[in-house]
């Protein structure tokens, strides 16, 4: 019986041996909506097969793709080093800080790296770029095709990367891969991080169909705006010679010109059809649906809601939510990707890298200028870090401490000033005491 089984089973394990071996030598080209859709998403509930290049078509997945990666790309980065007491100072970082904070690769600026890395973080759930050394020097970070690199683990549970490369399948070490993995992590594979894209298909899906719905019926101008009625019925060449002058007053160009009724013809104006108004709702409800997967608010990409302004403390607080909840996630996630893919290995494990997230203040002029007031009257930096902020040079003399007077250490609660010490003196020497003061008023 095992022998019969086994013969059965040969010829599925041949054919699954060759589909695998397609599979690696296979190329998509941009017009292979299929296997695009195996990577990008899939079929939707509308009907609508979802591929990232689709679903880029949509001005709501561009806008809170292009926005994500473009406030994270923004912020200003630096390598710090830790010291003692849980104190840190800026530093150079050396060949780490030259490539990730000054010349990521040969074509590209930090700005555009990161950009690209985050845009793919927040569409495939996945972005990946290769490490290039020369010893244990870093020399450089080269962006990999984000459609080709698949995680896989071996017998001994060891992670490698493979990718295509110039239609010749490699395979790197993790060693060799800097992965940056979005949220959550694949049922197939925990090495992945998940796809905005692919788990919203039905959303993206609907959007799609209803954006189609909107094209075609302004395309093709079947909405009527109105009526003709007559009392008699028409003759054929009446119904000929009516069209030929209806389509005289057609068209935007000839808006506005007056139309003769005569025969006992007249015009009832039409409004908008219950259906049509209903799929404008739709329009407008799918910009909200599509912005959850990427957990952007509606008015940051342009969209408000029913009732909302575009202005405003509420909007302002919205604009704070999102910098919290949605963008700093991203940057906690790119700064610990960094230290225990790139700087752990390295000679000085007490680098770290960090975003600087004061540079969201510089469009604010007057959140900056309470910002700085705070950090000097508090204490917390002193004038010429506060005018380094603000690109200006240094001072002779503003690189000290201060803080308000009316503030002091609570085990100097008490203590007098100079100011009190002296008018002390002074009524020490007229002979006037406190005590005596408030027997001579009473």
């Amino acid at each position: 019986m095992s022998f019969f089984v086994k013969a059965m089973a040969a010829p599925f394990k041949l054919y699954q041996s060759i589909a695998d071996e397609v599979a690696k030598e296979r190329r998509l080209s941009l017009q292979d909506g299929l296997g695009w859709s195996q990577l990008g998403g899939g079929a939707s509930h509308s009907g609508k097969t979802v591929t990232m290049n689709k679903a880029m078509t949509l001005a709501t997945v561009w806008a809170c793709i292009r926005v994500t990666a473009q406030a994270v790309s923004s912020l200003p980065s630096a390598m710090f080093e830790k010291r003692a007491d849980n104190d840190h100072a800026p530093v150079d970082g050396g060949d780490i800080g030259e490539v990730l904070c000054s010349s990521p690769n040969q074509d590209q600026s930090p700005i555009e790296f990161w950009e690209e890395m985050a845009a793919w973080l927040v569409t495939r759930g996945n972005a990946y770029a290769e490490k290039r050394t020369i010893g244990r020097r870093l020399t450089s970070v080269e962006p990999l095709n984000l459609f080709d690199p698949q995680p896989y683990r071996d017998s001994e549970n060891r992670l490698f990367y493979r990718f295509s490369d110039r239609g010749k399948m490699e395979t790197l070490p993790r060693e060799k891969v800097f992965h940056l993995k979005g949220f959550g992590q694949g049922l197939r594979n925990r090495d992945l991080g998940l796809s905005p894209i692919a788990y919203g298909v039905h959303s993206i899906g609907s959007a799609m169909s209803a954006d189609e719905a909107a094209g075609k019926m302004f395309g093709n101008g079947m909405q009527m705006s109105g009526v003709l009625s007559a009392d008699q019925t028409l003759k054929p060449d009446q119904r000929k010679q009516l069209q030929a002058v209806m389509e005289a007053y057609a068209g935007s160009s000839r808006a506005g010109k007056l139309m003769i009724l005569e025969a006992g013809l007249t015009y009832q104006q039409l409004s908008l059809a219950p259906d049509d108004a209903q799929m404008l709702e739709t329009r407008r409800f799918s910009v909200e649906d599509v912005c959850r997967w990427w957990g952007t608010p509606p008015i940051i990409i342009g969209h408000a809601g029913e009732g909302q302004t575009m202005w405003g403390s509420g909007v302002e607080q919205i604009f704070l939510a999102w910098r919290v909840l949605g963008i700093d996630p991203i940057l906690n996630r790119i700064e610990w990707a960094v230290w225990k893919q790139i700087i752990r290995s390295s000679q000085n494990p007490r680098l770290f890298l960090e975003f600087n997230r004061e540079a969201f203040l510089q469009m604010d002029s007057k959140a900056k200028a309470e910002f700085l007031s705070s950090m000097v009257q508090n204490g917390l930096m002193d004038r010429n870090e506060g005018r380094q902020k603000l690109n200006l040079r240094n001072r002779d003399g503003a690189d000290r401490l201060t803080a308000q007077t009316n503030l002091a250490p609570l085990d100097q609660l008490g203590a007098g000033s100079d100011g009190n010490a002296a008018r002390a003196a002074i009524r020490n020497w007229l002979g006037i005491t406190t005590e005596g003061s408030r027997d001579d008023r009473s």
